[in-house]
């Protein structure tokens, strides 16, 4: 085995990164905005104060001279300990806001940091960048393909970073098997399998009630539909009017970290999907088997995303945080890309790469970290320096346009889509166009023209 050096590791991941920023992610300077001069203090907005949003501003406010001058929650019973811990780290407790655009109308805000359910992103992140903040959003970044375009339109126009939270695009193992995959030592790439099959069950549906004190329905409602509200709701990964279950949850990040090994390349010309709910013959509207294929012409990639398998996990904290590997057959999100010469085993959020030969032998390898450490200061950095940032909008709306093309292919009822590149639109096929945007409610609409 050719065990990569701590000295060859960091030279090939400067390397990558190199190529990371001449290339797809685009790291030539944009034009600047409202920035954050080098001494300034970065002033921040935590909108979203549920689990990610909590650990997002924890991480944010360790970084030098960053602060968060408000939480938004429309929820009055969230937030109270991110509100605790932040005073502990600043020294200035933030205040409270329950509707987002009140803290867009604070001048002092730089940036914020968009931790809602996903049908909040787009809006969130277009009113943001009108407003003329900079923006870290979640994953997935939209819930529609045209609501991705909108989204690099404002980003765009108001000359906004637009960071997503698909943290892996700043891991310095995935800038080397970048590396390594451009280097021609796996061959040409044929097939690419990405997973994310993961434990789950049968849904359990609850009576509507009346929403409990202090939640404020229709600002959590948002651009959805108008529905009664139903506890069941606020698990809000299970229902498409507000995200794409877990292919967006979960799956995303090895379909993006996918991407960037590869290359980045640009929308598939087709997909399609067989699966529904065959675990579970409960009715639920979320499929819990997709089994999705991407052509791409010179190559093929598929996506196996379930919620059925409890013997299959996550990578675990004690490999992400480490230089050791998990155990490939039993990692739920790993992923394979297969060359004609060899095969690489490739894990998200830490894990790392292996390379196997014929033989079966362990040929070439890398560790990996869990990325945020890296990919939070980017932002920041970004936010300084007018440069685009590692997971850029752009980028961000290709991989998550996988996302939306295989739930499409599913919910159309298991069809083949052809994808039209440039107009992001799907070819003779009306039944799948409808769903390219939603139909927002009044006063949350996300705009036409940006």
């Amino acid at each position: 085995m050719s065990r990569i050096t701590r000295r060859k590791f960091v030279s090939l991941s400067a390397r990558g990164a190199a190529a990371l920023a001449a290339g797809a992610t685009a790291m030539a300077a944009a034009k600047p905005g409202r920035a954050a001069s080098a001494g300034e203090k970065v002033i921040l907005a935590l909108i979203g104060a549920g689990g990610r949003g909590h650990d997002l501003a924890l991480g944010f406010a360790k970084l030098e001279n960053v602060e968060f001058r408000y939480i938004c929650e429309v929820n009055e019973n969230r937030g109270g300990k991110t509100a605790e811990e932040l005073e502990k780290l600043q020294g200035r407790r933030p205040k409270r806001a329950l509707d987002m655009r009140d803290v867009f109308a604070d001048k002092d805000v730089h940036a914020v940091i968009i931790a809602t359910p996903e049908h909040w992103h787009a809006l969130a992140t277009i009113w943001a960048c009108q407003a003329g903040k900079d923006v870290y959003v979640e994953k997935t970044p939209s819930l529609t393909v045209w609501e991705g375009r909108q989204m690099i339109e404002a980003a765009r126009k108001y000359n906004r970073i637009v960071q997503v939270g698909t943290q892996n695009r700043s891991a310095p193992y995935g800038a080397s098997a970048r590396e390594y995959l451009k280097s021609g030592r796996l061959g040409k790439v044929v097939h690419v399998k990405v997973y994310n099959m993961l434990a789950g069950g049968p849904f359990r549906p609850q009576p509507d009630a009346n929403p409990p004190p202090g939640l404020n329905w229709d600002l959590w409602l948002g651009p959805a539909p108008a529905r009664p509200f139903n506890p069941g709701r606020l698990n809000w990964y299970v229902w498409w009017d507000y995200c794409g279950g877990t292919l967006s949850g979960d799956a995303i990040h090895q379909l993006d970290l996918a991407r960037m090994a590869l290359g980045d390349p640009p929308h598939p010309r087709a997909a399609y999907c067989a699966g529904g709910r065959l675990a579970f013959d409960d009715r639920h509207e979320m499929p819990d088997t997709e089994i999705i294929t991407y052509d791409y012409g010179t190559f093929t990639m598929t996506c196996e995303n379930g919620t059925f398998s409890p013997y299959l996990k996550k990578i675990p904290p004690e490999i992400r945080f480490s230089d050791k590997f998990p155990n490939w057959p039993t990692t739920g999100t790993r992923i394979e890309i297969y060359g004609t010469q060899r095969l690489m085993y490739l894990g998200r959020h830490g894990g790392g790469w292996q390379v196997l030969d014929e033989t079966g032998r362990i040929v070439d390898q890398d560790p990996g970290y869990f990325p945020d450490k890296w990919h939070q200061p980017n932002f920041i950095e970004c936010i300084r320096t007018r440069r685009r940032p590692n997971a850029d909008i752009e980028q961000a709306h290709v991989s998550a346009c996988l996302v939306h093309l295989g739930n499409l292919a599913c919910r159309t009822g298991n069809q083949r889509l052809v994808f039209d590149a440039k107009t992001e639109t799907f070819v003779g096929n009306e039944a799948a166009n409808r769903f390219l945007k939603p139909a927002y409610r009044k006063g949350y609409q996300v705009p036409e023209e940006v």
